[in-house]
């Protein structure tokens, strides 16, 4: 695929992204001492800069709760959270001793022997609010905040995919394995489209942004989406890049992106994007937050349209690259660990 001039200029503007700024941003408020849109020199707001959406604030509403949270409720979370912060981070033990035999029943990155304690993880201290509200969901439609069933045809998709799997062993080959394991996209669904938090870490995004195309870096697995602004021809439908074909356009201050062609591989709670359209916006609402809006758009897989809010806040920070491909040596462990495991059970057969 081939892309204009103008890429290479954004290509130059990568290799900067700590200093990312624009003249306009530079320019004081109005006598008033309202906050002024920053802008870049072509008049667009300046999304530009390193942002989180870190948060508390979990996906999905809980059954029992509304939509708003009261600030005592916020003050608990987040008082809860920041105690159990400062529990994880101490510093371990160097005496203490080995996990048990069986494991210590620790779960996910842990692995039932103890791994990464507090300081590597950041979940977030902070519910999120938007437009004044705490949420109590990033989920905002449908009204009950949930992700809404799935069709007939998407349950059978699942129930066919799983019997597909289900014929390999979890360690057979390497494309049995996650992707993020993989190194091929993000873990969770960072970089989307949706791009929603994962619960755990790496939630920081660069955004750099010419007049024709807006650039999005997410941390985790170090991915890019380029997005090209404008209405030029979408890809076949037999193209299928990781993130999608996506195209954007302003609508006054508010960029909106709309993405197609997601590969099939790339599913998302266990179902196929293959026929999903994802609307985002992108707004910038104050100093500190770019509002990012989401709609998912898959009658074939949802019974309605989904979609949510999330406050991206400015990260006051590098982010590093995350050197994933170049340090996964636990892939090739996995896999010679069971082809071991193998050998020895054939050996005890014989």
């Amino acid at each position: 695929m081939r892309y204009s001039s103008s890429l290479v200029v954004f290509c130059v503007a990568i290799a900067s992204l700590g200093q990312v700024s624009s003249v306009a941003a530079q320019n004081p408020a109005g006598t008033t001492g309202e906050w002024v849109v920053p802008r870049t020199p072509d008049g667009r707001p300046d999304l530009q800069g390193n942002w989180s959406s870190a948060t508390l604030t979990p996906l999905q509403r809980p059954r029992d709760q509304g939509p708003v949270l009261s600030w005592e409720d916020v003050e608990r979370l987040e008082g809860r959270a920041a105690g159990y912060i400062e529990r994880v981070s101490r510093p371990s033990d160097p005496n203490r001793p080995a996990p048990p035999q069986g494991g210590d029943g620790s779960t996910g990155g842990a692995g039932n022997v103890g791994g990464y304690n507090g300081i590597y993880m950041d979940r977030g201290s902070r519910v999120a609010v938007v437009n004044g509200e705490p949420r109590s969901s990033l989920i905002t439609q449908p009204a009950d905040g949930r992700v809404p069933p799935l069709t007939p045809a998407a349950q059978a998709e699942v129930a066919e995919y799983r019997e597909l799997r289900s014929q390999f062993g979890p360690y057979d080959h390497p494309e049995v394995r996650p992707l993020g394991e993989r190194c091929i996209v993000s873990f969770g669904r960072n970089i989307g489209p949706p791009m929603l938090p994962n619960g755990a870490y790496n939630n920081n995004y660069t955004i750099v942004q010419t007049p024709d195309y807006v650039l999005i870096m997410a941390e985790m697995v170090h991915d890019a989406r380029i997005i090209r602004i404008g209405s030029g021809p979408r890809l076949p439908p037999n193209v299928r890049p990781w993130m999608g074909d996506s195209w954007g356009h302003w609508e006054g201050d508010v960029l909106v992106v709309e993405t197609t062609n997601i590969n099939p591989v790339h599913r998302y709670r266990g179902t196929s994007p293959e026929n999903m359209t994802v609307i985002e916006r992108f707004s910038r609402v104050d100093e500190e937050t770019v509002l990012y809006q989401f709609t998912v758009d898959d009658p074939t897989t949802y019974t309605e349209l989904w979609g949510g809010e999330i406050p991206m806040k400015a990260l006051n920070d590098r982010l590093y690259e995350y050197a994933c491909h170049e340090g996964n040596y636990a892939l090739s462990n996995i896999l010679s660990g069971a082809r071991y495991q193998e050998r020895l059970e054939a050996q005890n057969q014989n």
